[in-house]
């Protein structure tokens, strides 16, 4: 039966990933994701058998997640801006090795060490690479604390179904804030480990070796035309997107994460003054809702994408629209949140309200 609860987003997460059977988690505190390191090392152990194992560092966090997913075990890691920069050099290992694990990023205002308050500066770095190579994480952006609940079991399932890391990308707000949540029923930790995991030489087969370390350039060349395929794959299969009072709209809001929240509400203040205004929100941050963003330009007379950083997503919005309408862009940057007021403002600004 599901559990209601009204909770921190940090919290809920951590509750999430409790219910959800992971096996491990290995990290290290920086605000505003601490909570969810605190919460697991009181909670976890004693409740499943867990283990919490906080790191001399994020680097060296990341490398014990690399570690542990090779056996197969559900393990995922936590961190924000600067700790998850810390983390690239392990994240590229990790999805050339094709490892399932769950990374969880808190985003706090940067560039440098920045603030601790929220923004979406490390869309770019979550959705773009990253580290060094040709790869992708699939990445997963909630609106709401009980998507922080969701994301936890759709991010391990993405990541087991794909053998790739999977990033939740969060805010700093979104790790804060207190909402009612429904939590799904614990999940049993499995010890059958996958066919591919490291976990010696059983007596039926033959040992798995898992590297990404290929010295041969026409190996490593076919290493990444088979990482390639995969991602095409999860692009035709894994899009996941929103949409709010679109199918009339003269005028779509573009958003990801709470921002998204925060312009269903300036859609709400435009209709009352007679400006049809829908929002798109993506979930997945990759794979992009390219086709679905294209459709939607063929009917509206401009996009505003809006968001907490200096116009990240936008190049993506720019690219799915194509040039078949007008894209402006709205960016709060250094950890201030944009209020619905300044968004309609902005479309009014922007757009000659009187034509549409």
């Amino acid at each position: 039966m599901k559990e209601l609860k009204l909770m921190k987003g940090n919290e809920a997460l951590a509750e999430a990933v409790i219910r959800v059977g992971c096996d491990g988690y290995f990290g290290y505190p920086i605000t505003p994701q601490s909570e969810i390191l605190e919460y697991l090392s009181k909670e976890a152990y004693v409740r499943t058998g867990m283990i919490v194992l906080q790191a001399e560092s994020e680097i060296a966090s990341i490398n014990m997640i690399y570690g542990a997913a090779g056996t197969g075990k559900k393990v995922m890691t936590s961190s924000s801006s600067p700790g998850i920069s810390l983390m690239q050099e392990g994240i590229s290992y990790i999805a050339c090795a094709e490892l399932p694990c769950l990374l969880v990023n808190v985003v706090r205002g940067g560039p440098g060490l920045g603030t601790i308050q929220p923004s979406q500066g490390d869309y770019f770095q979550a959705v773009k690479g990253g580290g060094h190579g040709d790869y992708k994480l699939i990445v997963i952006a909630p609106s709401t604390v009980q998507e922080m609940v969701d994301h936890v079991k759709l991010g391990f399932d993405l990541a087991f179904k794909w053998r790739n890391p999977v990033m939740i990308l969060a805010d700093g707000a979104l790790g804060q804030m207190m909402e009612k949540v429904e939590l799904f029923e614990q999940i049993q930790r499995s010890f059958n480990p996958p066919s591919w995991a490291t976990v010696g030489k059983p007596k039926n087969r033959e040992r798995n070796f898992i590297t990404s370390l290929h010295m041969e350039p026409e190996a490593m060349e076919e290493i990444n035309k088979h990482l390639q395929a995969k991602y095409k794959k999860i692009e035709e299969e894994e899009i996941r997107f929103e949409k709010y009072m679109c199918d009339d709209a003269d005028i779509i809001l573009t958003a990801f994460g709470l921002v998204a929240r925060i312009c269903k509400k300036t859609a709400m203040l435009a209709r009352e003054k007679g400006i049809k205004v829908g929002v798109f929100r993506p979930i997945t941050l990759f794979p992009f809702p390219y086709d679905e963003l294209n459709k939607l330009a063929d009917n509206v007379k401009g996009f505003l994408d809006v968001e907490m950083n200096a116009g990240q997503m936008l190049e993506d919005v720019k690219l799915a629209v194509n040039g078949k309408t007008v894209v402006e862009f709205h960016g709060r940057m250094g950890g201030i949140v944009p209020a619905p007021e300044e968004i309609l403002h902005k479309i009014e600004e922007k757009f000659s309200v009187e034509a549409l």
